[in-house]
C-alpha cells in the first residue's frame, strides 16, 4: 500500500534529514535496513504492546526490552534496564535502538540512544495516535523526575519515523481521545507554524465527529499528515526550542502541572493537555489577547470531542509551584504559550500570579 513520506530537515545538524513515513502494514525490518547500518537492533516496548505484536517484532538480529506500561515508568529505573540490555547484547555505535510504543517508549528509548556510547541510531515506530501526530517527531527525548515531567533529556533526532496507521486499531476510545487533544492543539497554533495548508485545519476538524473514533483510516491519515507537516515546519526552523518551537507547548504548562500533581497515573497526557488548553485560553481572555468569540470556539471544539474528564479542585498554590518547576520556566518566570488571535499563539511571561490562579479551575 502506498505511503505518504515527509522529509524533515534539521539545518542545525549540518542539514541532517530523516523521513516520516505514514502508511499501513509496514515492513519494519525493511525500513530499518534502509535507514540504518545496524547489525544488532534493540527493540524497546511495553508489556501491552509486546503481547499484541510479538510475532510482528520477531527477527533474528533483534533483542528486546519490555518495560511496564505507563507514564510513571518513564524514569531512571527503566532507562537503566535499556542501557543494561544494550551492554548485555554488546550493541556498538553502528547498531540501533527501536522505540515500539507510545510517547513514553519513544521518549525513553530516544534518550537511551542519545546517551549510550554517546549516541547511536534509533527509529521511532509510534503505536498511539498521540505519538504518531506529535511526540515521535522532532527529537525531544527525556525521562521524568519526581519534581517534574521531562526534566532530564536531550534533543536527539531519529533516523526515521514509521507511522503505521494499522497499529491504531487496538486503541480504545480513551487513547484515541488523548491523541486527538494534540491534534486539536495544531488547529489552534496553525498560523504560527508557518506551513501553508490547502484549508484551515480548525474547519477540517469541526466538520467531523464520531467517525474519527470509528478508525476511519482516510481521516486518520490526513490528521497525521497535517500534524506532522505543521510540526516539521516548526522543528526545521528551531530544533532546540530557542524560540518558535515553544509554540508546540500550547496548553502544556498547565498540563504538566496536572500530571505532576496526580503522579502521572490519573490522567493521560492528552487529557491533561486538553484541560491545559482550556485554562490557557481562559488566561488569554483575561489578558484581552483574544475575544470572547474565539474563546468560545476553542472551548467548543475541545468539548465537542469530550476530551477533558472530570477533574478535582486543585490546590492552586501547589499547582502554581508545579508550573514554576516546568522545564520551560526562564529566570524563575513561567512562560505561557497563549492564543493571541484566531489560530495563532505567542509566548507570554510575567503574568500576575493571582490572575493565573483564577484560571486553574473548570
Amino acid at each position: 500500500m502506498k505511503s505518504n513520506i515527509l522529509t524533515i530537515n534539521i539545518p542545525e545538524k549540518s542539514s541532517y534529514s530523516y523521513p516520516i513515513i505514514i502508511g499501513q502494514d509496514m515492513d519494519y525490518s525493511g525500513y530499518i535496513k534502509e535507514y540504518t547500518k545496524a547489525g544488532k537492533i534493540l527493540v524497546v516496548t511495553n508489556r501491552t504492546i509486546f503481547s499484541l505484536y510479538e510475532k510482528k517484532l520477531k527477527s533474528e538480529n533483534m533483542h528486546y526490552v519490555v518495560l511496564e506500561d505507563g507514564e510513571e515508568y518513564k524514569n531512571f529505573d527503566s532507562l537503566k534496564k535499556i542501557i543494561d540490555a544494550a551492554i548485555e547484547y554488546r550493541l556498538e555505535r553502528r547498531d540501533c535502538m527501536v522505540a515500539f510504543g507510545g510517547g513514553v517508549i519513544g521518549d525513553i528509548t530516544g534518550f537511551a540512544a542519545a546517551t549510550y556510547l554517546r549516541g547511536i541510531d534509533f527509529i521511532q515506530i509510534p503505536t498511539t495516535l498521540l505519538a504518531q501526530v506529535d511526540s515521535s517527531v522532532g527529537g525531544k527525548v527525556a525521562i521524568n523526575h519526581e519534581k517534574g515531567k521531562n526534566l532530564i533529556g536531550a534533543f536527539y533526532q531519529p533516523r526515521a519515523v514509521l507511522a503505521d496507521i494499522n497499529l491504531l486499531k487496538t486503541l480504545d476510545i480513551r487513547q484515541l481521545k488523548t491523541g486527538l487533544a494534540e491534534v486539536l492543539k495544531y488547529a489552534f497554533i496553525e498560523k504560527s507554524c508557518g506551513a501553508a495548508l490547502n484549508y484551515r485545519f480548525y474547519d477540517f476538524l469541526d466538520a467531523y465527529d464520531s467517525n474519527i473514533f470509528e478508525l476511519d483510516y482516510d481521516i486518520l491519515e490526513k490528521l497525521i499528515l497535517i500534524c506532522c507537516t505543521l510540526k516539521a515546519s516548526v522543528v526545521e526552523k528551531d530544533e532546540t526550542e530557542k524560540g518558535l518551537r515553544a509554540i508546540l507547548n500550547f496548553g502544556h504548562t498547565f498540563a504538566h502541572a496536572i500530571e505532576n500533581l496526580t503522579n502521572y497515573t490519573k490522567y493521560t497526557h492528552g487529557e491533561a493537555v486538553a484541560a491545559g488548553m482550556l485554562m490557557a485560553s481562559k488566561l488569554a481572555l483575561k489578558l484581552n489577547l483574544i475575544d470572547r468569540n474565539y474563546f468560545v470556539n476553542i472551548n467548543s471544539l475541545i468539548n465537542k470531542y469530550e476530551l477533558v474528564p472530570e477533574m478535582p479542585e486543585f490546590d492552586k498554590d501547589k499547582f502554581f509551584d508545579a508550573m514554576r518547576l516546568d522545564k520551560k520556566a526562564d529566570a524563575d518566570k513561567i512562560r505561557f504559550i497563549l492564543p493571541d488571535s484566531d489560530f495563532s499563539v505567542k509566548m507570554v511571561t510575567d503574568i500576575d500570579e493571582t490572575l493565573v490562579k483564577e484560571c486553574i479551575e473548570f
